[in-house]
């Protein structure tokens, strides 16, 4: 009876691992969304090129919809954009399309690293499944009143 309960206890355990567990594309775009904004912090523009599609768009928290020519002109004309963290809420899958969803923090303008000071911000950024791999199609990002 316990070795059958044993079995039981073993097969639930593994049932709900697989349950929770996040697909192996899931686990991609967190590790692609991780790495973009690594790259946007180090200011590498060769390698955002190649991460986001060629008619990447971005409506940006100032309400401004700019380009990779223009984020590239403004990153090489010495601007650093501030740091974000970005937590990931909600990925969902549409053939080759992936769309990311989530909250994310701002560094402000001061570049204080107390992070209860940080702005709020709403984001969705969609990728596209390539024959090069995913690329980074579209983002908004909406700054979030506190309230």
């Amino acid at each position: 009876m316990m070795k059958a309960f044993n079995l039981f206890l073993i097969s639930f355990i593994v049932a709900s691992t697989l349950a929770v567990g996040q697909s192996s594309d899931e686990i991609k775009m967190k590790q692609l969304e991780k790495h973009w904004t690594e790259l946007l912090n180090q200011g590498d523009t060769t390698s955002l090129l190649k991460i986001w599609s060629e008619n990447y768009v971005v409506n940006n928290p100032n309400g401004k919809i700019v380009t990779p020519k223009e984020i590239v002109a403004l990153m090489k004309s010495g601007h650093k954009f501030p740091l974000v963290e970005r937590i990931i809420e909600k990925i969902t899958f549409n053939q080759n399309i992936a769309i990311v969803m989530g909250k994310e923090l701002q560094q402000p303008k001061n570049m204080t690293m107390n992070h209860d000071d940080w702005i709020p911000r709403r984001f969705t950024n969609v990728w596209i499944k390539t024959e090069e791999g995913w690329k980074l199609a579209a983002r908004q990002s909406t700054q979030v009143n506190s309230q």
